[in-house]
């Protein structure tokens, strides 16, 4: 019994098939797209938020993307079967910015075009997103939303402190007042004009003021 009689399906003719050179090139492709969504990821996602994980996640995406889309559009009944498989499968990875959903779907979409032959809609395509997001997220770091909390003895002191914000800040909101026999604690939700800090300076030095507090905000878990 020879090999070809063991295998009584097309399975050898699914081999012949493949294509070493077409391989190697959407996988070069797949790789240099993925290192480039990468770098762009490294860019916009800086300090705490930045995963090293998840940026090399990336990059792997692209790859086994691009690989699983090859095989499939190379045979129908496989695609069929590839369908049901990943049906199952479920992702329960940490999201700890939803910008990064963006990247998972940039990196995925790659691996789809790239797997499908369209090298060149991959190319330009990875090239306007990345342009776009680079220039998103320069203007989000000039623009970044902060909460200041401050501790003040009396309504002169706030009244002060009102001014100060007036005249430093490109815009401002009170979100809490509280008082109590301690004083006034006031918040508020500001956005500064040139990224610079040096206001809480001034604001600590008003007479009345016990202390100032500048975190920087986001809407998603501070209310």
């Amino acid at each position: 019994m020879s090999f070809n009689d063991i295998f009584k399906s097309s399975f050898l003719e699914s081999v012949s098939e493949f294509s070493l050179i077409d391989t190697i090139l959407g996988m070069g492709i797949a790789l240099i797209i993925g290192l480039f969504i990468f770098v762009i990821y490294k860019k916009t996602l800086t300090g705490v938020m930045y995963s090293s994980g998840f940026a090399l996640t990336l990059v792997g995406l692209a790859l086994v993307t691009t690989l699983v889309i090859m095989a499939v559009t190379s045979n129908v009944v496989l695609s069929l079967g590839m369908v049901g498989a990943l049906s199952i499968v479920r992702f329960r990875a940490a999201i700890k910015d939803p910008v990064e959903i963006v990247f998972l779907f940039w990196s995925l979409a790659t691996g789809i075009v790239i797997g499908a032959g369209m090298i060149p809609l991959a190319l330009l395509g990875s090239a306007i997103i990345g342009v776009i997001l680079l220039l998103f997220a320069n203007r989000k770091i000039h623009n970044n939303p902060y909460i200041l909390v401050m501790n003040l003895a009396n309504e002169d002191a706030e009244n002060n402190v009102l001014s100060v914000l007036d005249k430093s800040v490109s815009q401002y909101i009170v979100k809490s007042k509280t008082i109590n026999a301690a004083g006034i604690e006031l918040t508020a939700e500001l956005r500064t004009k040139d990224a610079t800090t040096a206001f809480v300076n001034r604001i600590h030095e008003i007479d009345g003021v016990e202390n100032a507090t500048l975190v920087s905000y986001n809407g998603e878990y501070v209310s």
